[in-house]
């Protein structure tokens, strides 16, 4: 196998060098493709296709197709042929002429001519390239060229016998050439990481990643028309900040050099926008990035764009209305429909959502009423008698909500706003006066995710410095998300806020419905990845190789591992004991060891150290395993490992959730030091899903 990768990669850089070449050819022929500086587009591919379809049909009306009826094959040949020739001269007759560009994805050259396919932006196109028509010497220069190059084609467009649009090419220009060999033919980039990392090779090889991204563009145009059209006011507010609030996450911290100052990358949008409703600005919105200090999943990214907008003189009730109408204008506009699919589940936008408190849903969902629950005591009790994990400074408030992610979260498939929320997890949130110990809040579920979060404003400066407080004493506590006082806020809401409504949701998580999208990166042009650590440079003959490391076992190689063969100090090491207990051979037997593949893995909420894994066991359904493993390792750093693991244990709860087995992990101590060290047993990645360890 060494081998075989060995001989790819060879293939590979001995056509780069003759690409390579082939541009040193042309750049001493005065033929430089990198000197063209600009190329006249009249038109994109989709254009072409619909301009000749109408004009067909304004020439052609509504002339009926050739009747071979009672001929035999010759017959029926010649006539359709006669047919054809007499379309091409009515239609040649009145030519309409194009200038278009792109990368050439598929080339088929046939001695005089020759076929090509042209994508750009809108689609892909055929091109016809005559040496008859473009000349002796651009012909053999175009039977040279790559796929992947970039051409300007000029010429007029028809409809070959077999009846595709296409255009026939009076002028060919190389616009730019490719030194990089793109991916075999038609078949895409397969692998995830890949596709992430080279983006721009996804766009080019997977037009499905192009028509995503173009949707995210216009539901992010299609939010800033609903708001318009509300009399919303589109604002820009800080990135760094002295104090990141708005949120319950960890900031990145960074340093300030001109000002010698710490700062944080903000985490929300809500306070400097609240400052603009105290100074009058009654209507909003921004929509920015926001940076968060936590790991990597499927629905999270440590750095995604938020939308946030507050309205003055309204409250929760007014932001439920603006949010349905919202959400379904943004279906019907960008999906074309009210009722949308994602993962084969219908989803209907167009009826009215439902409405739930956090209690009622608990209630119907855990069969526990909180209402009756008086105590953090009590609701401890609970938490303990149906297994929910929570730490000694949680309230009732906080059990309330893990009940809630427990029980309930999942059963939240149509979209529902649960309102209501318990005031110990809404401390910018104005209190409900028929009931203190609740808040005018309410989250928008669809497909079991939380898509938006919206309050009736806090506006009252004396309660909301409890509440800061608070926050700083579970900071304290140990609470790395809790938020801290602001002073300068506080300010703001003493000279006054009108009572106000406020939304925040993330704009991925939307575009992950709306577009189908099974994960996060799908939806994000660049995610977040860990550094390869590799370098990409060019080698004596001018190729592009990877140099990150010597013996070329780096990830990325394709070689099965996923780091470097370097050299370890163990010296520091202490292991722990051999057992001197003997096991004997059939009770070790009835362990069934299986090398496993990691689908996806994510931190368990409300859990410090437990990682929930979805994996391949290579019997077709997914195995969930939950490991305490989270000091080591992020969940993203996992993600398309082979592992292995014992997959005939017991089920287990953890978390309430029902871990299926057990991952094998090296654990060691260094010398004078009770550190302890893990590495989870990782094993070569061509060994495949189920095989059985003997």
């Amino acid at each position: 196998m060494a081998e075989k990768n060995k001989t790819q990669g060879t293939d590979v850089n001995e056509q780069i060098k003759v690409r390579m070449d082939k541009l040193k050819a042309l750049q001493e022929a005065g033929k430089d493709p990198f000197q063209i500086t600009k190329y006249e587009v009249t038109h994109h591919t989709d254009e072409i296709r619909s301009i000749y379809e109408a004009h067909e049909k304004e020439l052609l009306g509504e002339r009926p197709q050739v009747n071979t009826d009672g001929m035999d094959e010759q017959q029926a040949r010649e006539a359709v042929n006669a047919d054809y020739n007499e379309r091409r001269a009515i239609m040649d007759a009145s030519p309409i002429n194009v200038s278009f560009a792109g990368r050439m994805m598929f080339k088929r050259v046939m001695g005089k001519a020759s076929f090509c396919n042209i994508a750009d932006l809108k689609g892909r196109i055929q091109a016809y390239i005559s040496r008859d028509s473009i000349g002796d010497d651009a012909y053999a220069d175009f039977k040279k060229s790559d796929i992947g190059d970039i051409f300007g084609i000029k010429g007029f467009i028809f409809r070959t016998k077999t009846g595709e649009i296409s255009v026939h090419a009076e002028e060919v220009t190389l616009l730019s050439k490719s030194l990089q060999v793109l991916p075999e033919k038609f078949h895409g980039i397969t692998d995830t990481e890949m596709r992430y990392r080279q983006r721009y090779v996804d766009l080019i090889m997977n037009p499905e990643v192009k028509d995503t991204f173009v949707k995210r563009s216009q539901i992010i145009k299609e939010i800033r028309k609903f708001l318009d059209g509300r009399d919303f006011m589109e604002v820009e507010t800080p990135t760094l900040v002295s104090n990141a609030g708005g949120a319950a996450a960890r900031p990145f911290e960074t340093h300030y050099n001109a000002l010698d100052e710490d700062v944080k990358l903000r985490i929300s949008l809500e306070l400097y926008l609240k400052r603009l409703i105290v100074g009058g600005l009654e209507r909003v919105y921004e929509i920015g990035r926001v940076y968060r200090n936590e790991g990597v999943d499927t629905r999270h990214n440590p750095e995604f764009t938020l939308m946030e907008l507050y309205q003055a003189y309204t409250d929760y009730e007014g932001m439920m209305e603006l949010t349905e109408s919202m959400f379904r204008h943004l279906a019907k506009t960008v999906c074309g429909t009210t009722k949308i699919t994602y993962n084969g589940t219908e989803i209907d936008l167009g009826k009215p959502f439902r409405r739930l408190t956090m209690n009622d849903a608990i209630k119907e969902y855990a069969g526990v009423d909180f209402d009756t629950v008086k105590t953090d005591e009590e609701a401890k009790a609970l938490a303990k008698e149906r297994g929910i994990e929570f730490e000694e400074r949680h309230t009732k408030g906080d059990i309330i909500n893990l009940f809630f992610e427990e029980y309930c979260e999942e059963k939240l498939i149509q979209p529902t706003f649960i309102m209501d929320h318990p005031l110990a997890i809404s401390p910018l949130t104005k209190k409900k006066p028929s009931d203190p110990e609740k808040v005018e809040r309410f989250e928008l579920f669809i497909n079991t995710w939380e898509m938006c979060n919206a309050y009736s404003e806090l506006n009252d400066p004396v309660d909301q410095r409890e509440r800061f407080a608070q926050q700083d004493k579970n900071a304290e506590n140990g609470d790395e998300e809790a938020q801290h006082t602001d002073e300068d806020f506080l300010n703001a809401l003493a000279v006054g806020m009108p009572p106000t409504g406020g939304i925040g949701y993330g704009i991925d998580r939307l575009v992950m419905l709306l577009t189908d999208s099974p994960a996060i990166r799908d939806v994000l042009l660049f995610p977040t990845m860990k550094s390869l650590g590799g370098k990409i440079s060019a080698n004596n003959s001018g190729s592009l190789v990877d140099n990150s490391s010597e013996n070329g076992a780096a990830c990325g190689n394709n070689n099965g591992f996923f780091t470097a063969n370097e050299k370890i100090d163990f010296s520091n090491v202490k292991v722990e004991p051999l057992f001197e207990e003997e096991v004997d051979f059939d009770t070790f037997s009835k362990s069934d060891f299986r090398a496993v593949k990691v689908k996806e893995c994510v931190a368990v909420p409300k859990s410090k150290k437990l990682l929930q894994f979805t994996l391949d066991d290579g019997t077709g359904t997914d195995r969930t395993i939950l490991s305490g493993i989270h000091a080591y390792y992020e969940p993203e750093e996992l993600v398309g490992k082979t592992l292995i693991a014992i997959t005939n244990l017991p089920p287990r709860k953890m978390m309430g959730i029902e871990s299926c087995g057990m991952l094998l992990s090296a654990v060691n101590n260094l010398k004078d030091s009770e550190d302890e060290e893990l590495h989870l047993l990782m094993v070569d990645d061509h060994i495949p899903a189920g095989a059985k360890l003997y």
